[in-house]
């Protein structure tokens, strides 16, 4: 008899991808379908449609369902052996919203399986074409959102965000605001995730709670739709999204359809699907503690988190594969390509030079510091290059050693305090997992391990997503009798140890948690020290975002750099106003709304 296999979808922006594993977590089946080069009927450019206004971004939802009766017929003509198939799950691009028509359901669960499923469903849809997470048209309902609810940080404290132009709630308002017809005509509305599962389930799936925390409409804390927020957004809403579900839900068999036409077993069961981010937490295989940092061309975060504190910076999601913690992400748009600008500069395009100073130059740089925007950034929302000596002063330009180790621990710097903002914390089991383009360079991965105090490994992540919706379809069948993921997935590949931090790294680490009792200064205060005192003589009022932004949330941080004040800022009232727009808390102890 053949072994069981579990299957793992991911429908990605460009592309829907499938895995198949053995009961061994062996992957014995992987495909994929191009949307732009496989279906180019459809016309996308990266699988999506920009539109005339440069800000409208969708995507054809029947691209999608063709896209997987292709990759069906594929996997059939294979001879890959369906019935063995014990469960599946999948992910998808977070965000994107699909609208179901009246009437679909009974369309859905009565499809005749002589028929492709996109003929079936060609006319279940009251949006042809999906909002997907491109998109940045709804500033006006993002606006809306955030007044309505009482501001930025309110939201941020219910949903795990503040309003974002991508978030499904704010797409729903949209479309309600400029096509109410068409919002009266949608019975139910999916996410891409949940529209994936009912292709399978033949019936409406539930949203699941992980990836209905990128909508800024669930309650985080309690895992439920906020009513303020729903009401911001448009009416009946709770009736047209139904109710979230544990993301680790089995949420039944799949559909005759599937059984009829390709052969599955009546007992394969559907886990419910999940975003792709959280998915590839599960693929990464992330445990509390853990971090992970991509590397590529934006740098992302994926974090584990048991006490989050929201913020207007980042997301905090419900955890996919633990529903009593959280996970949260954030993302830096100056990743490889910043790095990459230096490394031609000043280490004539050669990474190998590019190393060598970096192991020429000492952890913490003798105190010059360097901010590195050559595009606007996300977090925080900031443009251009700032460089500061050990004196505190701003200064055009470092030798060329100098500039890339302040580029270096600049970054990673960054990336640990907004981290620790949204409540992580470095534990003695943490663990730093890094994937992309830059993991392959170890002095680079020196400088993350020295900044974090933490080991670094690295790990494979291609298809992690796909990867992590197989092993989350074998953990659904065992997760009701409280089987963590991590005993699931234990014969999986380890990562790899790259490097560890160097001694007396602790004395240079960002100490989120702890104030400063001593005299020692650690990185979190050089750099909000050095950053404060250069700000208005050289920076003038942005940069004096820049300190509300990066400090540490601490009475001792504060009180370190409040004496500088007077000297350095213009008006008296500039740091009220820097205070009002980005508030900095001198305690961290309430962290639900």
């Amino acid at each position: 008899m053949a072994a069981p296999s579990f299957l793992g979808w991911d429908f990605s922006t460009q592309q829907l991808k499938v895995i198949a594993i053995d009961e061994h977590l062996r992957v014995i089946y992987e495909d994929n379908v191009n949307f732009d080069k496989d279906l180019p009927e459809f016309k996308t450019q990266g699988g999506a449609h920009v539109h005339g206004d440069r800000l409208t971004v969708t995507s054809p939802v029947l691209m999608w369902v063709k896209a997987l009766d292709m990759i069906l017929e594929k996997m059939k003509s294979s001879g890959f052996n369906f019935s063995q198939v014990r469960a599946l799950s999948g992910a998808g691009q977070q965000h994107g919203s699909v609208y179901w028509k009246k009437g679909s359901i009974q369309i859905l669960k009565n499809a005749s399986p002589k028929l492709p499923l996109h003929q079936a469903l060609k006319a279940c849809f009251a949006i042809s074409d999906s909002p997907i997470w491109m998109d940045s048209s709804t500033a006006s309902q993002c606006s809306a959102l955030e007044n309505a609810v009482g501001g930025a940080q309110r939201l941020a404290n219910i949903t795990g965000s503040r309003a974002y132009e991508r978030f499904t709630g704010n797409q729903i308002a949209k479309i309600y605001n400029q096509n109410p017809e068409v919002y009266a005509q949608t019975e139910r509305i999916s996410l891409v995730s949940s529209f994936a599962a009912s292709l399978f389930l033949g019936a409406y799936a539930p949203i699941d709670y992980s990836d209905g925390s990128g909508m800024n409409l669930l309650q985080i804390w309690d895992k439920s739709w906020s009513a303020s927020c729903l009401d911001a957004c448009a009416p009946e809403l709770v009736e047209k999204l139904g109710n979230p579900v544990p993301s680790h839900s089995v949420l039944g068999s799949i559909s005759p359809y599937y059984i009829q036409r390709y052969g599955f077993s009546p007992d394969c069961k559907i886990v419910a699907f999940t975003g792709d981010n959280p998915a590839s937490l599960a693929g990464m295989r992330l445990e509390e503690g853990d971090i992970a940092i991509s590397l590529g061309t934006s740098d992302t975060l994926f974090l584990w988190i048991r006490e989050p504190t929201p913020a207007l910076e980042g997301h905090i999601l419900c955890n996919p594969v633990d529903s009593q913690t959280y996970m949260a992400l954030l993302c830096f748009k100056n990743g490889s390509l910043m790095r990459e600008r230096i490394r031609n500069e000043c280490a004539s395009g050669s990474w190998d030079e590019f190393s060598k100073a970096l192991s020429s130059t000492v952890a913490g740089n003798n105190g010059n510091l360097g901010f590195y925007f050559d595009v606007m950034e996300i977090t925080p929302e900031a443009v251009g290059v700032h460089r500061f000596n050990s004196d505190n002063q701003k200064v055009l330009n470092f030798p060329k050693e100098v500039e890339i180790r302040a580029l270096i621990e600049g970054q990673f710097m960054a990336k640990r305090i907004h981290a620790e903002k949204l409540g992580y914390k470095v534990m003695p089991q943490t663990r730093i997992l890094a994937t992309g383009g830059a993991s392959h360079n170890k002095k680079i991965l020196q400088v993350l391990s020295d900044v974090f105090n933490a080991p670094v490994y690295t790990i494979d992540t291609a298809n992690s997503a796909c990867l992590g919706s197989a092993y989350r379809a074998i953990h659904g069948l065992v997760a009701e009798t409280n089987v963590p993921l991590a005993d699931v997935v234990k014969l999986a590949p380890e990562p790899r140890l790259a490097v560890t931090p160097t001694a007396g790294a602790e004395e240079l680490s960002v100490a989120a948690d702890e104030s400063m009792p001593s005299g020692r200064i650690q990185y979190s205060q050089v750099f909000g020290i050095l950053l404060i005192l250069g700000i208005s003589a050289y920076l003038k009022v942005k940069l004096v975002l820049f300190w509300a932004t990066y400090i540490k949330q601490d009475k001792w941080s504060l009180l370190l750099t409040a004496p500088f004040l007077p000297v350095f800022l213009p008006t008296k009232d500039l740091l009220s106003w820097a205070l009002q727009c980005y508030p900095i808390p001198l305690t961290t102890t309430c962290r639900r709304p």
